[in-house]
């Protein structure tokens, strides 16, 4: 074997303990002693920040009134934060996805739903809330707008969801949607 063969062979065995690493966890990958046990990919605790969103949740909006149900579980090996909403009247569905990207160092949603609509938002977890911030069109006038939803978890248990849309680059910013999620009543 050549040894830019086994140069290549050998950096390709080391990629995934790299990638999963770069978070600063240790990984199931990377090499432990006698007495350690290997540590799941999505261990640190970066990606723990936004399992207070974790549960079965009625969804409050205006007046206090119902507007949906969600369900938020964690998939794919605890890596994946997994949120299935419904409104009140089950005419919408909706998905998200919610990991934290270890690479670059940021929390990341994608949100999909039965009526064609999607929304990529990234950001961070800071003073107790998860703050993601993404841009798509404006739904009146196609220009770009900017979107940001906040979750803040309250000391009663309930989680708040704030989203916002600016149609001026951030300067200022208008409510589009301001939900309190309780905890299930069957």
């Amino acid at each position: 074997m050549n040894l830019r063969l086994k140069l290549c062979l050998v950096l390709a065995s080391l990629l995934p303990c790299w990638a999963n690493a770069t978070d600063g966890s240790p990984t199931a990958d990377t090499a432990v002693g006698a007495n350690q046990t290997p540590t799941a990919p999505c261990s640190h605790a970066r990606y723990h920040e936004f399992d207070f969103w974790l549960g079965e949740w009625d969804v409050f909006g205006a007046k206090d009134q119902l507007v949906g149900r969600s369900s938020i579980t964690r998939t794919l090996g605890d890596c994946v934060i997994h949120e299935h909403w419904r409104n009140a009247t089950g005419s919408v569905e909706g998905k998200s996805f919610n990991i934290f990207d270890g690479l670059s160092k940021v929390w990341r949603q994608y949100w999909v739903d039965n009526s064609g609509g999607t929304l990529m938002l990234e950001g961070q977890f800071a003073n107790g809330q998860m703050v993601l911030i993404g841009t798509r069109p404006n739904l009146q006038t196609g220009a770009p707008q900017q979107q940001r939803i906040t979750w803040t978890s309250n000391s009663d248990g309930t989680v708040r969801q704030h989203w916002e849309t600016s149609d001026d680059a951030g300067k200022s910013w208008q409510t589009s949607f301001d939900g309190l999620y309780r905890t299930k009543r069957d």
